[in-house]
């Protein structure tokens, strides 16, 4: 248990950004999760339509530092690739 009133403080502090960061981490994964139903339902409309949403959250979230900016890029890249090929 922490002892000092800075601990404390920072215990109180890192609680509030595990929270934050816990909503927008379950907002990105939704976002894909979405994506990723419209590929499998096979509508390239709708996949394109999910994928252009879910793009500004998956960079969204390597801003703020919830994701790394190369791990955000690679998702929304392998998305993308997965949606071009349905027009295939």
């Amino acid at each position: 248990m922490a002892n000092t009133t800075s601990a404390k403080k920072a215990t109180r502090k890192i609680a509030r950004r595990t929270a934050v960061n816990k909503a927008r981490r379950s907002r990105v994964r939704t976002f894909v999760r979405q994506v990723e139903e419209a590929i499998a339902s096979g509508d390239q409309a709708a996949a394109a339509e999910a994928l252009k949403a879910a793009q500004p959250e998956l960079m969204r979230a390597a801003t703020k530092g919830v994701l790394h900016a190369n791990t955000a890029s690679r998702k929304v890249s392998r998305l993308a690739q997965r949606v071009k090929a349905l027009s295939a």
